[in-house]
């Protein structure tokens, strides 16, 4: 469609441009079956902003397909080239089998107009408000973007449509003077494509706010932790907010914007803002349990036109509820035109997790923003919400929260057996009896220690702290979330083991290349093997368990409960299968120390056999890995350095009998 606009628009108030096509509806699922990202989603926004004349207060723009150039800005040539011809019939035959492949992804004829649609959407409501035409705009587009990455299509999202357009306008289009951008990502799941893009770049501060369960929430790893900062000249430009819990609120995202998001923004002084506005952290949606209101985001939205002389683009990412997205986006679109909030309050606290977060936060990027240096005043924290409930702000849609959701009725069904890495995310009404659930074995746990024995890098203490504390040490290529109980280990103390230490394997995504510690199982007369001992809850053992292994494993109940304690004395050592993936998921037990069981964790026999037989590598540890490992025993009193490292070195050059 060409531009429309209004002359009594234009001239009562600011420009802002929306722009939507019907084209971007032939992208759905190969056989119709049912999908929460399905072309309803944007029709149900389109057909909410017409019935309030919203269409005609502003200026309609043309969709546009993206030109490849602009794409391999962010993308491989390679992912390109597929989503490109993905809808061509030369891939009739194996379009379902690459979409198998990929994480969340289906494919139909329709992908590739759709996709470049959105991409080229995005570009072109954001280079109009970089040259001034327009105040603001807002691109009602799908599939999303802000979990594509270079090189893969993931999330239901097919091209980074925010990133290839923060691309397109710092590389190509300097002459329009835009040289810092804010990208500001609230949608519910972590924008891991986006974050990717632009690690290294200071001209992008990229915002995340999401709902993250220390690693279990889609897309199931650390990269959304707030340890995530950046790297080289992009440190510090890099910021998470990652929720400890579902049920999330106005109250709770208010606070990290007045806390966090503003008071960078104003240090940053960004020349545009682009909203990855995805609405599926508002209330009632099946993915997100979370229950932001349309005055929640049109608050959040008002507090952004402060910046940027109100240059801001909103491109749509997820939401599944058709109701709530649909009036989540008019109140933003309502924000845009009128400079205001739409009708309501909100008078709840935020929760006492999104207190701890927002403080973690602040102290981590405080080395970087000075306007995080402070302290939050006690008076201020200690307003807070009941754990088990969340009171939300009142606003004309206060009764969403039970309204159905008219994408299916099959929806948890779909998210059970068709999404198999969202199968995790629980639909709304199953959320509370799954957070009661964790609660009541999280406190029975808590009340019963264990030694857990370490022999690798967690013998350095600063190191061990990560999988309670979170964050990452000297050497480390990613972070560790920490565990639900952040409290320090009550005792420490060092003790031998007559038990092999031995290093295998090519490499760990903490590491990099080289092998890393194992322990045999099986103890043998003339072995020793220095452990360093941590006297924690069993709960907290649980999520260094966790951490250890995979962490795309919902905690709803514990891998290793009392029950396995008490049986693991009598057979030595438990094998949980729900870590199976994961290198260390041999729980060993190595006796008591007064009269508290010695737990440690390390391969089973069967992979001892293939260490032997060469089908698994053994490998002598990195120089950073080793060093943490040195670390550990000279300042834990027992050897000094030239006596670690010749313990390191012996314990990976002899053969393993």
């Amino acid at each position: 469609m060409g531009e429309v606009e209004s002359d009594v628009s234009v001239s009562s108030g600011p420009r802002v441009g929306i722009v939507y096509d019907e084209r971007m509806c032939r992208h759905h699922t190969p056989d119709g079956e049912d999908h929460p990202e399905n072309p309803n989603r944007i029709k149900a926004i389109w057909d909410k902003l017409q019935s309030h004349n919203i269409p005609q207060r502003c200026v309609v723009l043309e969709a546009k397909e993206v030109e490849d150039k602009h794409l391999q800005a962010v993308h491989s040539a390679r992912h390109v080239n597929l989503i490109k011809n993905i809808s061509s019939k030369q891939f009739n035959s194996r379009r379902n089998k690459i979409a198998r492949q990929l994480n969340s992804i289906y494919f139909n004829e329709g992908s590739s107009e759709s996709a470049y649609l959105a991409a080229g959407s995005v570009v072109e409501v954001a280079e109009k408000v970089a040259k001034g035409e327009l105040n603001s705009a807002a691109a009602i587009v799908r599939p999303p973007g802000h979990h594509a990455e270079h090189d893969e299509a993931m999330g239901f999202c097919l091209f980074n449509n925010v990133a290839v357009a923060a691309s397109y306008l710092l590389d190509e289009r300097p002459e329009l003077g835009v040289k810092k951008i804010l990208i500001v990502d609230w949608d519910v799941h972590h924008g891991n494509g986006t974050q990717k893009t632009f690690w290294e770049d200071p001209r992008v501060l990229f915002f995340s706010v999401h709902r993250h369960e220390f690693g279990t929430f889609y897309p199931a790893n650390d990269d959304g932790f707030y340890t995530m900062v950046g790297e080289g000249p992009g440190a510090g430009y890099n910021i998470n907010v990652p929720w400890e819990n579902g049920r999330c609120g106005d109250a709770d995202y208010l606070a990290v914007w007045d806390h966090i998001l503003i008071p960078v923004a104003k240090e940053f002084d960004p020349d545009m803002i682009i909203v990855s506005a995805g609405f599926d952290a508002a209330i009632g949606d099946p993915l997100g349990g979370c229950r932001v209101t349309p005055y929640g985001y049109s608050v959040m939205l008002k507090k952004l036109l402060d910046f940027a002389q109100s240059k801001i683009v909103l491109a749509l990412e997820g939401g599944y509820n058709l109701n709530s997205i649909a009036n989540s986006f008019l109140a933003c679109m309502q924000v845009l035109l009128e400079g205001k909030p739409v009708a309501g309050s909100s008078e709840a606290y935020p929760f006492e997790s999104t207190w701890r977060v927002i403080q973690a936060v602040r102290k981590t990027l405080s080395a970087y923003w000075p306007s995080l240096t402070d302290e939050l005043p006690l008076k201020l924290t200690n307003q807070k919400a009941p754990a088990s409930h969340l009171l939300i702000s009142s606003s004309d849609s206060e009764g969403e929260d039970e309204a159905p959701n008219p994408v299916s009725e099959n929806l948890s069904a779909v998210i059970q057996e068709v999404l198999e890495p969202l199968s995790k995310l629980k639909v709304e009404d199953s959320h509370d009896q799954m957070a009661s659930s964790s609660s009541l074995w999280r406190s029975e746990l808590s009340k019963i220690d264990i030694w857990y024995a370490t022999f690798g890098s967690n013998m350095w203490k600063s190191r061990f702290f990560c999988y309670i504390q979170g964050g990452q040490v000297e050497g480390m290529k990613k972070a560790c979330s920490g565990s639900v109980d952040r409290n320090p280990p009550k005792e420490v103390f060092w003790k031998t083991f007559p038990h092999r230490l031995f290093f295998g394997h090519d490499s760990t995504h903490t590491w990099g290349p080289g092998g890393v510690a194992f322990l045999h199982p099986e103890s043998s007369i003339g072995e020793k093997t220095y452990l360093c001992l941590y006297r924690i809850t069993l709960d907290q053992f649980n999520d260094v368990l966790l951490q250890e292994n995979v962490s795309s494993y919902h905690m709803s109940s514990p891998p290793f409960d009392s029950a396995a304690l008490n049986s693991i004395k009598n057979q030595g050592s438990i094998s949980l299968d729900v870590f199976k993936k994961g290198w260390y998921h041999n729980v060993v037990y190595l006796g008591e120390e007064r009269g508290i069981p010695i737990l440690t964790m390390t391969c089973t026999l069967s992979d001892v056999d293939g260490f032997k037989s060469g089908k698994i590598p053994l490998r002598a540890p990195c120089t950073e890995y080793a060093n943490t490992l040195i670390r550990g025993l000279v300042e834990g009193g027992q050897l000094t350095e030239e006596e670690a490292a010749a313990y390191i070195h012996e314990a990976s050059s002899r053969p393993l009998q």
